[in-house]
C-alpha cells in the first residue's frame, strides 16, 4: 500500500550548531566498528528498520552490502548498553566534504531509555571529527516518533521538506 509521507532535510554547517546530549547512563558506551562486517550492518539495518519501513536495502545480496560497508567513505558505529550491542549509526563522507548520518537507530529493545540523545550526540561529534564543512541528515513520518525531535534539540536546523507517496508493506503498525 502507498501513503503519503514527509521527508525532512536537516543539516548542521558549523560545529558551534551542536547541542550535546549527556551521557545518563554509565553503562552505554560507543565504540567505532573499525573492521568492516556487511553481516552487521546488514543485522542493524534490519532490525532498527523493520517497523519503520527500512526497505530500500532489504533485497540485498552480501555482495552488495560488502560493496556498501567497505567503501572508505562510509564508517560503522554500535552502542552498546551493558555490553549488548544496542544500535548504530553510519556516518558517510561525501565528495563536498559533507558528511551524511546515514542511518542511525536503537534496536527496539532500547529506546525509551534514554539513550537516544546522547547516541545521537556522539554520532554528530564523530561527524564533525571527520573534518565535515557540514553534516546533514534526513528522516520522515515513517521512522521513530522522536527522530525528528532529537535531531532538532541536538542543533540541526530544517533545510528541506518533501512530500510524496511511498510503498509500505503493512500500514497497521504500532509506535
Amino acid at each position: 500500500m502507498c501513503i503519503e509521507i514527509t521527508t525532512y532535510y536537516l543539516e548542521m554547517t558549523n560545529r558551534q550548531q551542536h547541542r550535546p546530549k549527556e551521557k545518563n547512563n554509565p553503562n552505554f558506551e560507543v565504540r567505532e566498528a573499525c573492521i568492516s562486517l556487511p553481516e552487521m550492518n546488514r543485522f542493524f539495518y534490519t532490525t532498527v528498520g523493520k517497523d519503520l519501513y527500512w526497505t530500500d536495502r532489504l533485497n540485498w545480496t552480501i555482495e552488495q552490502w560488502a560493496a556498501w560497508v567497505e567503501r572508505p567513505e562510509l564508517r560503522t558505529w554500535v552502542g552498546y548498553l551493558s555490553g549488548t550491542p544496542a544500535g548504530y549509526f553510519e556516518l558517510e563522507a561525501q565528495p563536498d566534504d559533507t558528511i551524511e548520518l546515514a542511518y542511525f537507530g536503537l534496536l527496539s529493545r532500547f529506546t525509551g531509555q534514554g539513550l537516544g540523545g546522547y547516541f545521537l550526540t556522539q554520532a554528530i561529534e564523530q561527524a564533525w571529527a571527520m573534518d565535515a564543512a557540514r553534516v546533514w541528515v534526513h528522516t520522515c513520518t515513517l521512522d521513530h516518533t522522536s527522530a525528528l525531535a532529537n535531531y532538532k534539540a541536538r542543533g540541526f536546523t530544517l533545510y528541506d521538506q518533501q512530500v510524496h507517496m511511498h510503498h509500505v508493506p503493512n500500514v497497521d503498525r504500532v509506535d
